[in-house]
C-alpha cells in the first residue's frame, strides 16, 4: 500500500463503510489527508449517484420504531435496487441506524437534515452508501405516528412493517397493538373505518357493483339499493375496525379490542410494504 498504512486504510472505512480499495485510492489521492479522503469518496457517491438517479429502487428494507414513552412511533424505507443488497446485513443495519434518527424527526426532509454521525448528515450519508454499494440507495417511505400509544410490527424479512396508535395505555397494550398491527400488516386495510375511506373511491365501488348487478340481469330500479349493500361488505372486508380478527375469525378487530379494553379505541395505523 506504498505510504498509506493499513491502520489508515481501516480508519477511513469504518468511517465511511466504503470498500477497502475505494478507501485506499481515497487516501492516496488525497495524499493520505483524512478529511479529503472523506470528501472524495463522498463525489464519488455524488456521480454514482447522479449516473443512477433514473434507475429503480423498489426492493430494501422497511423498519418500525418506537420512542421509549411508546407515545409515537416512525417506519422508514431505505430502497435499493436489488434483492442482495435488500438483504445484507451491512444494508440493514444502515436501514436500523435511520430509524432511530427519524424516530426524533417529524418529516422527511427533519430526517435528511438530521446528523448521521459527525462527519455527515442522513442525506450525505445515503449518497455516499450510494457510492459505496453502487446502487441508488434513497428513503422510499417515512411515516410518523403519535398516540397515547404506539405499537409495532415488521414482518419477516423486513419488507412490510405498521404502526397502530391506541386511545389508552393500559396493562397489556403491548401484545394487543402488536395484535392489531400483525392484522394491518396481513390484510392490509384501506382506512380505518368507513369514514375515512375517500368519496372517490366509494363512488368507484357502487359503480363497480351496479354494472356486475346489470350484468346479473337485475332492474335498474332495484340497482342502487343492492349496491349500497355491496357497500357494507366492501367496508367489512377493507376497514380496519371492521375487518374479521385474523387470530379468530368469528369477531372483527373492534370486537376483540373492546373484549380487552372497552374503553380504548384505534386512533390510527400506517403501513408500508415493498411486496
Amino acid at each position: 500500500m506504498g505510504n498509506i498504512s493499513a491502520i489508515e486504510v481501516n480508519k477511513l472505512r469504518k468511517a465511511t463503510g466504503a470498500g477497502i480499495m475505494d478507501c485506499k485510492n481515497a487516501l492516496v489521492e488525497s495524499n493520505g489527508d483524512f478529511d479529503l479522503a472523506i470528501e472524495n469518496l463522498r463525489k464519488k457517491g455524488q456521480k454514482v449517484a447522479a449516473k443512477r438517479a433514473d434507475r429503480e429502487s423498489s426492493d430494501g428494507a422497511v423498519l418500525a420504531k418506537v420512542n421509549d414513552e411508546k407515545n409515537s412511533g416512525v417506519i422508514i424505507s431505505l430502497n435499493c435496487e436489488t434483492d442482495f443488497v435488500g438483504k445484507n446485513e451491512s444494508f440493514i443495519n444502515l436501514a436500523k441506524q435511520i430509524s432511530e434518527i427519524a424516530i426524533g424527526c417529524d418529516t422527511i426532509d427533519d430526517l435528511f437534515n438530521s446528523r448521521f454521525d459527525s462527519e455527515m448528515s442522513v442525506k450525505e450519508k445515503l449518497t455516499e452508501q450510494t457510492g459505496v454499494i453502487g446502487e441508488k440507495i434513497e428513503i422510499g417511505s417515512f411515516k410518523k405516528l403519535n398516540s397515547k400509544f404506539v405499537g409495532y410490527y415488521i414482518h419477516a424479512g423486513n419488507k412490510i412493517a405498521t404502526l397502530v396508535g391506541l386511545t389508552e395505555n393500559f396493562e397489556g397494550c403491548d401484545d394487543v397493538a402488536k395484535n392489531i398491527a400483525m392484522q394491518v400488516a396481513a390484510m392490509s386495510p384501506i382506512a380505518l373505518d368507513e369514514n375515512g375511506v375517500s368519496k372517490e373511491v366509494i363512488k368507484k365501488e357502487i359503480e363497480i357493483a351496479k354494472e356486475q348487478l346489470r350484468a346479473e340481469g337485475k332492474p335498474e330500479n332495484m340497482l342502487e339499493n343492492i349496491a349500497k349493500g355491496k357497500l357494507k361488505k366492501f367496508f367489512k372486508e377493507n376497514t380496519l375496525v371492521n375487518q374479521a380478527y385474523i387470530k379468530d375469525t368469528k369477531i372483527s378487530v373492534m370486537n376483540y379490542l373492546q373484549s380487552v379494553n372497552q374503553y380504548c379505541s384505534i386512533s390510527d395505523f400506517k403501513r408500508v410494504s415493498l411486496v
